[in-house]
């Protein structure tokens, strides 16, 4: 069956998913791999702002506690801040302020989560905790200016309904953290926004509890956080684990719970923002890697703004050592890039989202279809994925569109015809990890390896020109297994002078005892 696209816009596509998307902690930004593969991003996709782990962690070392002529006191230094944010503004992206974790001789315990070991327990003294946020925050407004900082979404913490991320996961003391941080952080100024409670999935019942607290003692919030992933526990191999995942509509069932939650409570209406989400929540399962993955993905990222005002992707470069030093080029790491900027299956997905029109014509359960203020009409096409693994393996999945494409300004003819061009990653296309298992799964590839894996990992491009009948053209899709393809269609002006005709490439002769047009074709010489 054929779909009809309608002629006229029937929503507008938000931004809500390049608004934010995740890092490893942020003393990895000084690193020269970690800001070539920023940079890469930021050409081809252009996220708005990024969001990490460890400001406040030792790795950046902003508190420096020092004892001199029988006092104490607290320095509080800020070279590598300025460091990291220097260069993501150079980079035309923002921070999202994540305030945490703990730094050690500041911290009320000893534990820690990751291999870098961020403290995660309350602040020994919330006098110095205060003065720790209110120093921070002054200096990011005395350094880039209030107006800049007041677009910078300021969150309280990571995941505190986890007892590895907050001490014993303890929802009062988290309550605590929140408002004695809001409110320094108002202090400062009362425009800057700030936000919370940044839980993990599974955790909604803090949700109400928190807009309740916050209520009750006036403390200021100005977005709610949450976290979104599907992945169930981990089967555990050596330097690895494999997951069970539920459907992608899950990932927009999580989007959608927290307005669902706090629609009768003072927080109603608030910005929401996902500040982290992915399929697996472990950053060595090697489905991030995969085509599958891309086709997982893309239903969220088509669907994902109309639920939440961002949803921000964990994360866009695989420079990230949570779990310790990666041990292959290709390890089941979160990001959109491996180390040394080879592009997966689901960067290509975001770099497709990046030229997408912002007008919505129609939209399926396997697609999407928007125009641009020029209009050029581009396409957005996605395999359903099978997430459990036991589907038999068909043919292509068909897509049939008849997509509108007259004149867009009055006076102006509509053309004949159209030029169409078609971007895929799939399992055969646009697919390093397929082409480094294909390789042997080199640990450490050489250089002639890493250039066959960024060759390999450029999608798969066709073009073709398709005449426009009655202000529409005929668009037939067949999908691989795991494609997700990207569909650019604009309006031929043709400017081929008269003169031009292809068999005169050969010198052949034309005119009326010219042999007939096609019988010399380049490919029929001999």
């Amino acid at each position: 069956m054929r779909i009809l696209v309608p002629e006229h816009p029937s929503d507008r596509l938000t931004d809500a998913w390049r608004f934010c998307v995740g890092t490893g902690q942020l003393a990895l930004a000084l690193r020269r791999d970690y800001q070539d593969s920023l940079a890469l991003v930021q050409r081809e996709i252009g996220f708005r702002h990024i969001r990490g782990h460890g400001l406040l962690s030792d790795g950046v070392g902003i508190y420096r506690p020092y004892e001199y002529r029988g006092g104490r006191g607290v320095r509080h230094a800020f070279g590598y801040v300025d460091q990291v944010i220097d260069a993501y503004l150079d980079l035309g992206i923002q921070p999202f302020v994540e305030l945490g974790f703990m730094p050690a001789e500041l911290a009320s315990g000893d534990q820690t989560v990751f291999a870098w070991h961020g403290n995660v327990t309350p602040p020994r003294s919330e006098t110095e905790w205060a003065d720790l946020i209110r120093a921070t925050v002054r200096h990011l407004v005395d350094r880039y200016g209030l107006e800049q900082v007041r677009t910078w979404p300021i969150e309280v913490w990571n995941e505190p309904n986890l007892e590895q991320f907050w001490e014993n996961a303890d929802r009062d003391a988290y309550h605590r953290l929140y408002e004695v941080t809001a409110t320094t952080v108002k202090e400062v100024d009362g425009s800057l926004r700030v936000g919370g409670p940044a839980i993990s999935p599974g955790a909604d019942e803090w949700l109400v509890p928190f807009a309740e607290f916050v209520a009750s003692r006036s403390v200021p919030v100005d977005f709610i956080s949450r976290h979104a992933y599907t992945s169930g526990p981990p089967q555990h191999v050596p330097f690895g684990v494999h997951q069970t995942l539920q459907p992608p509509s899950h990932l927009l069932d999580q989007f959608a719970s927290p307005r669902r939650c706090l629609r009768d409570t003072a927080c109603a209406g608030l910005p929401v923002h996902i500040t982290e989400f992915n399929s697996s929540y472990r950053p060595d399962n090697p489905i991030h890697d995969t085509a599958f993955h891309a086709a997982y993905l893309a239903p969220v990222l088509a669907a994902g703004g109309d639920l939440v005002d961002s949803f921000s992707y964990w994360t866009f470069s695989d420079v990230f050592e949570e779990a310790g030093i990666p041990t292959a080029l290709f390890h089941g790491g979160f990001g959109l890039l491996t180390h040394r900027q080879i592009k997966k299956p689901t960067y290509h997905l975001y770099a497709f989202m990046a030229r997408l029109g912002d007008q919505i014509l129609t939209r399926g359960p396997d697609h999407l279809v928007t125009r641009d203020a020029t209009g050029r009409v581009t396409v957005l096409a996605w395999a359903p994925v099978d997430v459990t693994g036991r589907a038999p393996v068909t043919g292509g999945h068909p897509l049939r569109l008849s997509i509108p494409l007259g004149a867009q300004q009055p006076g102006v003819p509509a053309p004949a015809s159209a030029f169409v061009l078609r971007s895929s990653v799939s399992e055969e296309a646009g697919n390093a990890w397929r082409a480094w298992c294909e390789l042997g799964c080199p640990a450490s590839p050489r250089p002639r390896q890493l250039e066959t894996l960024r060759e390999a990992a450029e999608p798969a491009r066709d073009h073709r020109r398709l005449p426009v009948v009655g202000g529409r053209i005929d668009l037939d899709l067949t999908l691989a297994r795991h494609e997700v393809t990207l569909v650019e269609i604009t309006a031929v002006v043709d400017q081929t002078p008269p003169w031009w005709d292809e068999r005169r490439l050969l010198g052949l002769p034309t005119g009326p005892d010219a042999p007939p047009e096609g019988a010399a074709d380049l490919e029929d010489v001999r």
